[in-house]
């Protein structure tokens, strides 16, 4: 049995003790021991303000694709993507381009991580509009079908209701074949997982095992309309595990975590007893879990980490 993708999500650039300057040098420390650990993607939030469920607003937000673009200069062989760019935030067309020049720093690393965007609070702080949810998603479907145009054709046009391209230029062109995989994110049940079985290659999922069971069976009957085989998606879903290296660490690993957040993570577990958390997940159809460094902050929690992708093969 192959090992599970696991993905090392950086939600937070709040590092006590760490002055502005040295800020990225703690972020590529904490990218390169995921890479060591045997992580297989690094991630960041696409957001321009610190998120609720992860802290104050005010908290210190780094963009996104400058920063996955130095980290592709820290970085050797692990996948780079946002999890997830908010359509709103951008042009589609120069998201692709974004991503395009991203795989061509990291020599064929980068990933399109992109969904429907949701936080109103940012929207209105940087004067960009926010239509209602139906018009986002009508939005997003226009961006996937030009992101894949722009990375597969050497000249795509495409006009719909909200975005143009005219015989649109990339070059050069994406390093890997078939250009980056494209990541949707979110389970919307309607929209979203309809979206997954049409352009995706990668979704990302929260719930429960029953949830994600149940969003299994919709995005394989999805599949069935758009005619496509279900076992070229990889189904992925956040990890909600706190990890300790061991039982007597744990006063340490909570210390400054919300309360909000440690409820929802559960009681600490060890690698031995988070694979017997996660199991359940694998056998529902999840082929990979995202870890946050809320709760993996250091290299010898990552490392931990590393030992539970051993655990789930």
């Amino acid at each position: 049995m192959t090992a599970p993708f696991f993905g090392f999500h950086i939600p937070n650039f709040s590092f006590p003790g760490i002055a502005p300057a040295d800020l990225f040098d703690r972020v590529a420390e904490l990218a390169v021991a995921a890479e060591s650990a045997g992580f297989d993607m690094v991630t960041v939030m696409d957001h321009f303000y610190q998120i609720p469920m992860t802290g104050p607003e005010t908290e210190p937000m780094l963009e996104a694709y400058t920063t996955l673009g130095a980290l592709s200069q820290r970085t050797n062989h692990i996948f780079l993507s946002a999890l997830v760019t908010g359509v709103t935030y951008r042009n589609p067309a120069l998201l692709a381009k974004q991503v395009t020049t991203l795989d061509t720093l990291s020599r064929g690393r980068a990933i399109l991580g992109i969904g429907a965007a949701w936080n109103e609070s940012e929207h209105r702080g940087y004067g960009f509009d926010f239509p209602p949810v139906g018009r986002r998603m009508d939005r997003l479907e226009e961006a996937l079908r030009i992101a894949k145009a722009m990375f597969t054709e050497d000249r795509p046009s495409f006009s719909g209701r909200y975005y143009q391209i005219d015989r649109a230029l990339n070059v050069p062109r994406p390093l890997q074949p078939g250009g980056p995989r494209i990541l949707v994110g979110g389970g919307g049940e309607q929209r979203t997982l309809r979206l997954v079985a049409r352009y995706a290659d990668i979704s990302n999922w929260f719930g429960s095992v029953d949830d994600m069971r149940r969003k299994g069976e919709i995005l394989e009957r999805y599949c069935a309309e758009e005619g496509r085989d279900p076992s070229e998606i990889l189904r992925t879903a956040m990890a909600q595990v706190l990890l300790v290296t061991s039982e007597r660490d744990t006063a340490a690993v909570i210390r400054g975590i919300p309360p909000e957040r440690l409820q929802l993570l559960g009681d600490p577990a060890t690698p031995e007893q988070a694979a017997e958390r996660l199991a359940p997940y694998v056998e529902a159809g999840i082929g990979g879990f995202t870890f946050a460094n809320a709760n993996l902050h250091t290299p010898e929690l990552i490392a931990a980490a590393g030992e539970l992708k051993r655990l789930l093969r």
